[in-house]
């Protein structure tokens, strides 16, 4: 017998029934804290460059199949000791999540939309075989670590704390397999705006169709690591032609899917004269950004224009760029935010949309959208 399933829609329910058992061992009840005893001066929140500084501690939690998972434990940040031949290394069996901290101007910490971080993280483990958890205990043992190092999230509307969850297969043998054994870490890293002047930077993009990010069928909705290392030839190749970011093309119709590491949106009016907000659909090869889902969000809540997910090819953006159709362009994600400067008075809308969504983040606006570490 044949059984199918749509890998997009995989949850924990799905995993086997052994593992299941096994998964639900990791409780955040059961946290080991053994913070540093040295700690790092923090670096100035106006001059960070994106990843490069880390906080004092982490948090560790091994898996094996024998066991299940281990306690978790916060601990000083320290270098991992694998042995050569662990199959994130040879196989890219690994994945990770990128989500934030801000301190708000009411002084409390505050995690955006967190959950869909660990929906999403949940997915790429059962697509990546490597072991499933329990999505709520996971993000209680982040919540924790953030207020372990909670002076390491910038006193500043600004600046932000990211947030890197990572698992990776760490089965020792060169056998293309599920791993036996697999690492859960989350490191910590103060990060600044990606635009110092506060506004949206224009880029240019390169569109070729002979590089692809994601197809069908593949791990493109998935945030694996493989997903960007064979990315980083074409954006090579963009900056080499005078561009900035890729604007990655998929099929014979040249659908628009991404640009560079991010969810592409489209102010524009439409071929029936409509003033809509475009982005591809989910279709398993579009990442389910966490700030996507926000945008879509926010403009079905405000009601004053059309928003859809839905396909658009670069001859419908073209057809609409000579016919003077589109308003704004731009790029969403966690890391930053971007346009495209085809319109001609700036970029209201999005502008817009990232306003509100910083007011909710740093505690401007309330919403049920965050958690609150302390």
């Amino acid at each position: 017998m044949l059984l199918c399933v749509n890998l997009p829609s995989i949850s924990a329910q799905e995993v086997t029934s052994k593992e299941q058992r096994l998964n639900s061992e990791a409780k955040a009840a059961d946290l080991i804290i053994n913070p540093s005893t040295t700690l790092k001066d923090k670096p100035d929140p106006n001059g960070l460059v994106f990843g490069t500084v880390f906080t004092d501690n982490m948090l560790f939690i091994e898996w094996s199949l024998t066991s299940g998972w281990e306690a978790p434990h916060i601990k000083p940040l320290e270098n991992l000791s694998l042995h050569p031949a662990v199959s994130a290394f040879h196989y890219a069996v690994e994945l990770f999540e990128g989500m934030k901290a801000y301190r708000g101007v009411d002084g409390k910490i505050r995690l955006f939309r967190p959950r869909l971080n660990m929906d999403r993280m949940l997915r790429s483990a059962v697509r990546a075989t490597l072991p499933g958890f329990d999505k709520e205990e996971l993000l209680e043992c982040i919540r924790k670590l953030v207020e372990v190092e909670k002076e390491w999230v910038p006193y500043s509307t600004s600046a932000s704390l990211y947030i890197r969850p990572t698992l990776i297969g760490t089965e020792p043998s060169l056998g293309v397999k599920k791993p036996s054994k697999a690492l859960l870490y989350v490191i910590l890293s103060p990060v600044g705006p990606y635009f110092s002047s506060g506004t949206f930077n224009p880029i240019s993009l390169w569109a070729d169709p002979k590089y692809v990010r994601a197809w069908k069928g593949g791990t493109g909705d998935c945030k694996l690591g493989g997903n960007y290392g064979s990315s980083i030839y074409a954006q090579r190749e963009a900056m080499e032609l005078g561009c900035q970011q890729v604007l990655w093309l998929y099929g014979e119709e040249h659908q628009i899917t991404e640009v560079g590491t991010m969810n592409l949106f489209l102010y524009w009016r439409n071929e029936d004269g409509e003033e809509e907000l475009a982005t591809p659909p989910l279709d398993g090869i579009i990442l389910p950004g966490v700030t996507r889902q926000s945008i879509l969000d926010l403009a079905r809540k405000w009601e004053e224009f059309k928003v859809s997910e839905r396909y658009i090819t670069m001859s419908d953006l073209k057809a609409a760029l000579k016919e003077n159709r589109v308003k704004e362009m731009f790029g969403a994600g966690t890391a930053c935010n971007l346009h495209i400067p085809t319109m001609e008075n700036g970029p209201q809308i999005a502008t817009r949309f990232l306003n509100q969504l910083s007011d909710i983040q740093y505690g401007r606006e309330d919403s049920e959208w965050t958690v609150v570490v302390s």
